[in-house]
């Protein structure tokens, strides 16, 4: 009876010997929690053609189809979504155990995600003081934008935009996101000279993550709905940024992301006007990150560095 179990399990052990690479595990519980290799390999920073080719390689290793390619969707199957329960725990709980292990040897690491305009105006620019107070602490930044706005299950701490603090996680407030128009000051006399009509003259720059925020903007000033000479849309607040710096339109941004630009003259406001909105940038952790050591004085630091607003 014995020998009968050997060799019933020893496929199993023989197909298993040589086990999938966790960099395929971790692809998988990506994929399997988006349904969609485009949106895995956003998170993981790698091509949607090297998720697909991971997850094959899974698939293969263990001789089980996990998912149901559509044409506009990725639906899992019943072994996949038993796996993505039992296998994102254990991922989890390796990195869990790697930090104690760096803990350990003096070191705490402290995993950060957030929108890369936030990054890249107010997050980066007033990182040194935290880094010279806590040289124990090493940071890993992720830029990218979450999709959706949630907190990613990979970091300790994220900057969302959001209408409210997120559920069932612990937030802190940072400021409000009213918007602004801008462009570059290499239109400033021909606003002056143009004003409301300038809309005419230049391209308007649409935040495809805010479709209606112009015709909203345009009520607040008194205005009719632009009629621009050229739209511009883009799928990024950075990048609508980025566009309105290097003069090719107009653009609405946060005010708070901007400023550093208006105070160095590269971008000049359009119109006084501000346009109020539902959301604020908050920075959010789970309950039990909230207790590491390094989210505590990242807590501490963000407190002093952006007074609620």
């Amino acid at each position: 009876m014995l020998g009968q179990q050997v060799a019933l399990r020893t496929p199993w052990l023989m197909r298993l010997s040589r086990p999938p690479p966790l960099k395929n595990l971790r692809a998988f519980c990506a994929a399997a929690r988006h349904r969609s290799f485009k949106l895995a390999a956003h998170e993981l920073c790698v091509t949607p053609s090297a998720i697909s080719h991971q997850m094959k390689e899974l698939e293969e290793a263990l001789a089980v189809r996990l998912f149901e390619r559509r044409t506009r969707s990725l639906e899992l199957t019943t072994a996949a979504h038993r796996l993505l329960e039992e296998v994102e725990p254990l991922l989890e709980a390796l990195e869990r155990t790697l930090a104690q292990f760096a803990r350990r040897n003096g070191r705490l690491s402290l995993r950060l995600r957030m929108p890369a305009v936030f990054a890249n105006e107010l997050f980066i620019p007033r990182l040194g003081g935290f880094c010279e107070a806590h040289p124990q602490i090493d940071l890993q930044l992720d830029t990218r934008d979450p999709l959706p706005a949630t907190h990613a299950p990979a970091a300790d701490v994220s900057v969302l935009l959001a209408a409210a603090p997120p559920p069932g996680l612990r937030s802190l407030r940072l400021f409000s996101s009213p918007l602004i128009a801008v462009c570059a000051r290499a239109h400033a006399a021909l606003i002056a000279q143009r004003g409301r009509a300038v809309f005419g003259s230049l391209a308007l720059i649409v935040d495809r993550t805010r479709p209606f925020a112009w015709d909203s903007w345009a009520e607040e000033v008194g205005l009719e709905a632009p009629e621009p000479r050229q739209v511009i849309e883009l799928d990024t607040m950075s990048a609508a940024l980025r566009a309105a710096e290097r003069g090719l339109g107009i653009a609405l941004v946060p005010a708070a992301l901007c400023e550093s630009l208006l105070r160095a003259g590269a971008l000049v406001r359009v119109f006084a006007t501000e346009l109020p909105t539902p959301n604020a940038y908050y920075l959010v952790t789970r309950a039990k990150d909230a207790e590491k050591p390094q989210v505590k004085a990242l807590l501490r630091w963000a407190q002093a560095q952006y007074p609620p607003g």
